[in-house]
């Protein structure tokens, strides 16, 4: 890497850190319910809803969540069911199952109180494992997400995309961390980078870095192009019979094991499906008109058509062939956790 300043100028920045944000953090830091508790197990709740969640999303879901579910072993021991609703509408399923088998694994064997000991919980990277380090037991442990690399490279002038960056900064920030607010110091890099050294128009003006800052703008760092996602027809169909609609597990693919409605990832014509169901004996059902709706997840955009399907009369030959099971309406908005690729579908029901 060609570096813009010399190494003993880079030092010198680092060195300067503490003393400048800490004071900041102190007086601007935003008051959020995961920053009351230091427990390992609350702050890990919070870093693993944190992930691909916004702040303002998170926070009534972070109450719900530890109020239900207060201690890593009542996680551990928690029905998938109740966890998934509890975890509904924060998306990437897969975070809660890895949170729950951590949580299961700290009850067996104790937390650990390092970032190398945190790495080997399921779920837990570099990132993760460094925040919960600091922030609960006050180890020099940087946690260097998208926030704190941006903070970084303007400050210091890295003109490099952001993933050549993240190891070298958690490397130069170890050694500045202080003792005795390791926690607060993680917080405060991720705060400015959250509120003020915004990815657009960051408020500089506003900044504690600013005097020793050798970008002043959001120049950096250097965007990385993103791979396009890819676009795939999903048919859906919402089966009811009365006040009952038809629920089904999903087998493969993403949201694998998620309740769902029923869905095949190609498009179906309205010929095609009366076809389908004729074949299996429910050819009494009535097909109304498709509602589309388009669900973007991180790879790939589902371009949906969701057919409301009248079955009544005919459950017991839709249910075995298709694979469904009949729920009543109010209870699956009760009880069971549909993604947000299903949950908007609920509006097309009546009751």
């Amino acid at each position: 890497m060609e570096q813009t300043i010399t190494d003993a100028a880079r030092a010198a920045l680092y060195a300067e850190l503490p003393a400048l944000l800490l004071p900041w953090y102190d007086k601007n830091k935003r008051d959020l319910p995961w920053r009351a508790n230091k427990d390992p197990y609350r702050v890990l709740v919070s870093e693993l809803m944190l992930q691909q969640t916004r702040v303002e999303a998170a926070r009534e879901h972070y109450i719900r969540f530890v109020r239900e579910l207060p201690t890593a072993a009542a996680l551990a021991a928690c029905p998938e069911d109740k966890l998934f609703k509890l975890w509904e509408g924060l998306g990437y399923y897969s975070r809660a199952r890895n949170l729950q088998k951590a949580a299961q694994e700290v009850s067996e064997h104790g937390f650990p109180c390092t970032a190398e000991g945190l790495k080997k919980l399921p779920g837990v990277g570099e990132y993760t494992a460094g925040a919960v380090a600091s922030i609960a037991f006050e180890q020099p442990a940087p946690a260097v997400d998208g926030n704190v690399v941006r903070v970084l490279s303007r400050y210091l002038g890295d003109a490099l995309p952001a993933a050549q960056l993240r190891k070298r900064y958690a490397e130069e920030l170890a050694p500045v961390y202080p003792a005795g607010r390791c926690g607060d110091f993680t917080q405060s890099l991720m705060e400015l980078g959250a509120t003020v050294c915004a990815p657009s128009s960051p408020l500089c003006l506003a900044c504690p870095l600013l005097g020793g800052c050798r970008t002043k703008s959001d120049a950096l760092p250097i965007p990385e192009k993103k791979p396009e996602r890819r676009k795939t027809p999903v048919t859906m169909l919402l089966f009811y019979a009365g006040e009952r609609v038809a629920i089904w597990r999903r087998k493969e693919g993403v949201l694998r094991g998620m309740y769902a409605f029923y869905t095949e990832e190609r498009a179906l014509t309205e010929g095609g499906l009366a076809a389908r169901l004729a074949a299996c004996g429910a050819g009494g059902a009535k097909i109304g008109q498709p509602t589309a709706h388009r669900h973007v997840f991180s790879h790939i955009e589902w371009e949906i058509a969701a057919y409301p399907v009248d079955c009544a009369g005919c459950e017991a030959e839709v249910a075995s062939s298709f694979g469904v099971v009949f729920y009543p309406l109010s209870e699956v908005k009760a009880a069971l956790s549909l993604p947000s690729a299903y949950r908007w579908a609920l509006r097309l029901f009546k009751g």
